[in-house]
């Protein structure tokens, strides 16, 4: 029984069979009759299935839809997988009917709708099976998981690797790349794919070794900069979906503001508007180069505009290797707020002009150089009420008197909020975490003196799970988002709160 790892090439240039790879992986993450000729979708699934083989085939179509369904459990994943690559073998068979992938695919979307489906289970479901024939199939296969918070893969020990792969090759194999790719689902798919293919290829060598902890040591090093590739662009493109391209173009710039706060805005600005420009291109490229090409060519840039005006840059940017640089630059912690005069306010007409949004968003990135503890799920939650201000008042008979409106109740609510967040995020990236939960227990007791024992509590606990989950540089965007108002307390009360 072959140990499912694609080759020929294990860390060589583009193969043809990588190529095959890819275009597979497009299709089996549209929909089936995506093309709306399910005779021509048929040709292209078999003419992939014969290139690639059954084994390969089974391999790319376990990672297609772990990543896809990235909440299915390994069960789940194998009962769809089994039906796939049992639909491709039957009918890309020589002689086989030519309806046959038509009547086989629909049986799959018929068995997805029964109510002990063995598949992974998803909400929008029942509303796919509502409909009937090609509309069911491509509703079905336009489903998604929504991404797991953070990556839960832990890699075993050398050892344990060993142990389970002797054991079962299969077994190990097929529960890694699904363990795998379901955990790093947001990371682009030929990255996903060189790094779970490089990876199975690691452990067949070193577990045959004659000396398995030299090899594992070698082939580790070796794999450094994949390993911090699929990190760092499921990271990427975890918030490029949940974002968009404007909106990590601010929360990068934000980052970039509180790293290194005495740039300008002019500064950073074209860097962040870069970084976006790298997720919206490589996030969704099956190029096999496209997500490390880019990165490589964005940190160079970094490096070349702002290593000469603040040393902890010029430190990330020393090293040879761009990747490692990169991951570099993400984990500098905020640098301390520096003295800077009074920002000036955006005009009312500099607000709906042109250039609304620009003005709109040099303002905050004011804020953030202001505010290093400032967490981005707040500064994402100001980014969000800003446009909504410009949205609600500018298309109205008197924008100024909206905006003016506006801006005095910004004023009431937004420094209890930011004053809040960045105290606690503040002491929590600073102190010892027991230190920071007694002193947080503390000053609860204090600023909470109505509150009865259960109550202050459960206090500290949103207090602390806030600061413990969004307080760091990769916190989850859409679980931080939903944390803000339960993390911080009730800053404003009336339905009408911008900030709710």
């Amino acid at each position: 029984m072959g140990f499912p790892v694609l080759h020929p090439g294990r860390r060589r240039g583009a193969s043809s069979n990588m190529r095959a790879a890819l275009a597979l992986l497009l299709l089996l993450a549209t929909a089936q009759a995506a093309h709306r000729g399910r005779a021509y979708v048929r040709e292209k699934v078999c003419q992939e299935y014969r290139m690639l083989g059954k084994e390969n085939f089974r391999t790319l179509t376990i990672i297609a839809n772990s990543r896809k369904y990235s909440n299915g459990t390994f069960e789940e994943i194998g009962h769809l997988v089994r039906e796939i690559v049992s639909l491709a073998e039957t009918c890309c068979a020589d002689g086989a009917d030519p309806s046959c992938y038509d009547a086989g695919s629909t049986a799959l979307s018929v068995k997805s709708c029964s109510a002990d489906s063995p598949f992974p289970a998803h909400p929008g479901t029942a509303a796919c099976c509502a409909h009937e024939g090609l509309e069911r199939k491509l509703c079905l296969a336009a489903l998604r998981h929504p991404p797991q918070p953070l990556p839960q893969y832990l890699q075993p020990s050398d050892k344990e690797l060993c142990q389970a792969f002797r054991q079962d090759p299969r077994e190990f194999a097929d529960r890694f790349l699904y363990e795998y790719s379901s955990s790093y689902s947001q990371a682009p798919l030929p990255v996903l794919l060189g790094s779970t293919r490089t990876f199975l290829s690691m452990v067949s060598t070193c577990c045959i070794s004659p000396a398995p902890t030299a090899c594992f040591l070698k082939e580790k090093l070796e794999r450094k900069t994949l390993s911090l590739l699929t990190l760092t662009s499921n990271r990427i493109c975890s918030r490029f979906s949940v974002y968009g391209k404007d909106k990590v173009s601010f929360s990068y710039l934000a980052s970039l503001a509180q790293k290194i706060p005495t740039a300008s805005f002019e500064d950073l600005l074209p860097l962040a508007e870069d970084a976006a420009e790298v997720s919206s291109q490589c996030c969704d490229s099956v190029a096999e180069d496209c997500m490390q090409k880019k990165l490589l060519e964005h940190t160079a840039k970094v490096c070349a505009a702002l290593s000469a005006r603040d040393g902890r840059f010029a430190d990330c940017c020393k090293g040879k290797n761009l990747m490692e640089n990169h991951f570099c630059i993400l984990a500098l912690p905020p640098a301390p707020a520096p003295k800077l005069p009074e920002a000036s306010e955006p005009t009312n007409k500099e607000l709906c002009g042109k250039e609304g949004a620009l003005h709109a968003t040099r303002s905050l990135f004011e804020l953030a150089r202001r505010h290093p503890s400032l967490p981005d799920a707040v500064l994402a939650k100001l980014y969000d009420s800003s446009g909504k201000v410009q949205g609600e008042c500018c298309s109205t008979k008197d924008p100024s008197a909206c905006l003016d409106s506006k801006r005095k109740q910004m004023e009431a609510e937004l420094p209890p909020l930011v004053e809040k967040a960045s105290q606690l995020c503040g002491q929590y990236n600073k102190l010892p975490f027991l230190e920071f939960k007694k002193r947080l227990r503390e000053s609860l007791t204090q600023t909470e003196p109505e509150a009865s024992p259960p109550q202050l509590e459960r206090l500290l606990e949103q207090r602390v799970s806030f600061a413990s989950t969004c307080c760091l540089p990769d916190s989850p965007p859409l679980l931080c988002a939903s944390k803000v108002s339960s993390g911080l307390g009730e800053v404003c009360k009336q339905e009408s709160c911008l900030l709710g």
